[in-house]
């Protein structure tokens, strides 16, 4: 398996993508099965180790030519996003920029993640964009020049734009092959509060962890889960001290059965890992039930590379 990685496309190989004038995209959120942050950088970043893997849910996008660029947003998290100034239009008037055309097109959002969430939203957002617009425009830009593009609009862009499970190392630039994940059943939660990732930062105490990247392809759930137990989030601990209810929230999936709860990336969503989708649908049913007040959903790792499948 070679370290260079290729950004997925959606639909790639289909005859009849050339004729197609609506291109329709899933922006899967992103999970950090694992989080250490390994250090500092001179410039005031965090040095990151972990594990990115994508869960089969996320909000939609649809775009087609038009006049001019026109973002329009619409679902359950759409309040308070601006169409005119979010990332999905800063990656499409850049995506222009780079082919040197005029970003004559229509996106419309249907936003299901929570924002600011620790699930990669609006990253997702702007790297199914990217995706999206590649394959309307039938253009194929450099690797390197659309990396650096999904870059300058956030350190998690390049590994949505990636679109599979990697290592992610860097500020989360620097993406390497992870071994084969198995079908995994996840249950996702977030409490309802939004949490800012540089607030998170800044809680942080300063104490390093080593990276230690999975480099054996766990077989089952168990064995995931046994990796993931030797690792951590680092960043967990502050996000609780800004929002306690993300502890709640924790407590919560494991007694709903977890084999593994997590909180993701800086938070403030949490997952669970379930022993298959019945295990997990349940333990959504009765936690949306129990806190009407928190965002429940039920779904499964997807988007992996070597044949990773659905979960069971």
């Amino acid at each position: 398996m070679s370290d260079r990685m290729v950004p997925a496309r959606p639909d790639a190989g289909r005859p009849d993508a050339a004729a197609r004038t609506v291109v329709r995209c899933l922006a899967p959120a992103k999970l950090n099965l694992y989080l250490h942050v390994t250090g500092r950088r001179p410039d005031g970043y965090h040095l990151l180790d972990g594990l990115v893997a994508f869960a089969a849910t996320g909000d939609r996008l649809a775009v087609t030519a038009a006049p001019e660029l026109r973002v329009a947003v619409e679902g359950t998290f759409a309040a308070g996003l601006d169409g005119a100034d979010n990332l999905v239009a800063r990656a499409a008037r850049g995506l222009a920029r780079l082919l040197d055309r005029a970003p004559a097109v229509a996106i419309d959002l249907e936003k299901n993640l929570p924002v600011a969430s620790g699930i990669g939203g609006g990253s997702a957002d702007a790297a199914a964009t990217l995706r999206a617009l590649c394959d309307l425009w039938q253009a194929s830009p450099a690797e390197e020049d659309l990396a650096a593009l999904a870059l300058s609009l956030g350190a998690d862009v390049p590994a949505c734009l990636h679109g599979r499970s990697a290592t992610m190392q860097g500020v989360g630039e620097v993406l390497k092959p992870a071994p084969a994940l198995p079908p995994v059943a996840l249950v996702l939660v977030n409490p309802g509060v939004p949490l800012a990732t540089p607030s998170v930062f800044k809680a942080f105490d300063g104490r390093f962890s080593a990276a230690d990247p999975i480099t054996v392809a766990p077989r089952d759930v168990g064995d995931l889960a046994a990796a993931l137990a030797t690792r951590r989030n680092d960043l967990e601990r502050p996000a609780i001290a800004l929002v306690p209810a993300i502890a709640d929230v924790l407590a919560a999936l494991r007694q709903a059965g977890a084999v593994l709860a997590r909180m993701s990336g800086s938070g403030a969503t949490c997952f669970g890992l379930f022993a298959d989708r019945a295990a997990a649908q349940a333990a959504a049913s009765r936690l949306a039930a129990a806190e009407p007040a928190w965002w429940v959903v039920p779904s499964h790792l997807a988007g992996a590379p070597d044949g990773e499948a659905a979960a069971p």
